[in-house]
């Protein structure tokens, strides 16, 4: 219990976003109406995987087994880029989907703009690993960005108060997305009152959903969704996954990520041979 109380706060946090993506997504999977696609399955089981592997290296940290932290660390060098790709990957399926249906995608601004800035939080984490404590506040923030969607989900699928019953409830949607917003600023808050050095990161995570909401009405009101949306939904799903994942995992190794052999096998300095013992000259003979 004593590895763990310094990071308490930590670990119920991720265990909300473990609890709360479950329940937002179980309609999805487990409604009466569902029909999970292949690219919502890739995305989820990524998701969990991520999660899983934060906790990993938060237990590891609080054992302060930081030299197997380091080791699991090559993992994240590669989750980051696949958790990256599979976002980019299902904001293009969503809006090829929102057009098939010529309903258009309501959440294409929130798609993208979480795809990018899930990539900077990485981007982030990995120039700044040298400073631990910044360095898993970053990688926490990507939490706390899929803890906001599947927050949106859960009040609409749970709570009555913000169940969609037909168009004239229409305006939950709105409502939802406000309750939502406001829990991940008071997460974010409360890791900035503990530590405002290192904490910030998961309150910017929680302030962009607050911008893209922004963005989006701005974008609305120039007539601009639309051409959005017909831009995403014009791209290539193999290729949109292909190349995010590439440039991702370009952009991470770009950080020197990976130690020189100078710093993984350092120079030794050469001992200095024993010194010789000089041989004493005879003793004269007595008679």
């Amino acid at each position: 219990m004593k590895t763990v109380h310094p990071y308490l706060l930590e670990f119920v946090f991720l265990a909300a976003v473990f609890l709360l993506s479950v329940a937002g997504f179980w309609d999805v999977f487990f409604g009466a109406d569902a029909r999970p696609d292949a690219h919502q399955l890739a995305h989820l089981l990524i998701n969990f995987s991520w999660l899983a592997l934060l906790a990993c290296q938060l237990f590891l940290v609080a054992r302060k087994d930081f030299r197997s932290h380091r080791t699991l660390g090559l993992a994240v060098l590669l989750m980051g880029p696949l958790l990256f790709a599979s976002t980019a990957l299902l904001s293009v399926h969503s809006a090829q989907k929102g057009l098939a249906s010529g309903r258009g995608d309501p959440l294409i601004v929130q798609n993208v703009m979480v795809t990018l800035e899930l990539g900077l939080l990485l981007l982030l984490a990995f120039a700044l690993r040298k400073r631990r404590t910044l360095h898993g506040a970053l990688l926490l923030g990507t939490a706390l960005l899929f803890m906001g969607i599947a927050l949106f989900f859960a009040l609409i699928a749970f709570v009555p108060a913000y169940r969609i019953e037909g168009p004239e409830t229409f305006h939950r949607f709105a409502a939802a997305a406000i309750t939502g917003q406001a829990i991940c600023l008071a997460v974010g808050l409360a890791f900035v009152v503990r530590d405002a050095r290192n904490g910030w990161p998961l309150l910017l995570a929680a302030c962009f959903f607050l911008f893209n909401e922004l963005l989006r009405a701005l974008l609305a009101g120039r007539g601009w969704i639309e051409p959005l949306t017909e831009g995403v939904g014009s791209m290539s799903q193999p290729w949109t996954f292909a190349g995010s994942f590439a440039v991702m995992l370009a952009v991470l190794l770009a950080t020197g990520i990976r130690p020189s052999r100078a710093a993984a096998s350092p120079v030794r300095p050469a001992r200095r041979p024993p010194a010789r013992r000089r041989a004493r000259p005879p003793r004269p003979c007595r008679r």
